[in-house]
């Protein structure tokens, strides 16, 4: 099946962390999950929570909800890309900047949440519907080799790595 564990040799090292943070072997299962759980992480908090930051120069908790946004986004266009046959390299993305310019500390954190699951709900349609052949497709982005399966447990532990630093860094719960 498609949806096995992905090999290293099937995306860049960098991104190991994150898939090492998916021991479940439901790659579909995990990504459902994970939905409700940053939802209820932003209803949790009191909105004045939201631009707190644990030290100057990073991230405030709303910036950090808004970056697990793009992420989706792109691991979620890598994959659809690399999954139709995508030759070309997709580009890199520099966190920092798109969290600058994304203004998320103007919008409230369960509008985030709920951003954040329409662009979950619309990536697991899509994954759901592919074949085996199109799992283990590879292509190139960030100007390495990755394969659709790689991208979805990157999707995974991306979220699991973040939420990770808001329990240790920003003290949520």
């Amino acid at each position: 099946m498609g949806t096995k564990r992905p090999d290293a040799s099937e995306y860049a090292p960098f991104y190991a962390g994150y898939v090492a943070l998916v021991t479940e072997q439901d790659i579909l299962d995990v990504l459902a999950v994970q939905r409700p759980e940053i939802g209820a992480l932003a209803r949790s908090l009191p909105e004045a929570k939201q631009a707190y930051r644990y030290a100057a120069g990073k991230w405030t908790i709303g910036e950090v909800l808004s970056h697990l946004i793009d992420g989706e986004r792109v691991f979620g266009y890598r994959a659809f890309c690399i999954s139709r046959g995508e030759q070309a390299g997709l580009p890199s993305f520099d966190e920092d900047q798109y969290v600058s310019a994304g203004g998320a500390d103007g919008v409230p954190l369960v509008a985030l949440a709920d951003e954040f699951a329409a662009v979950r709900d619309a990536n697991l349609a899509f994954l759901r519907r592919l074949g085996d052949d199109a799992w283990t497709r590879t292509g190139t982005a960030s100007g390495k080799p990755v394969s659709v399966r790689a991208l979805a447990w990157i999707m995974a532990g991306h979220p699991r790595h973040h939420l990770a630093v808001l329990r240790e860094r920003y003290g949520v719960a």
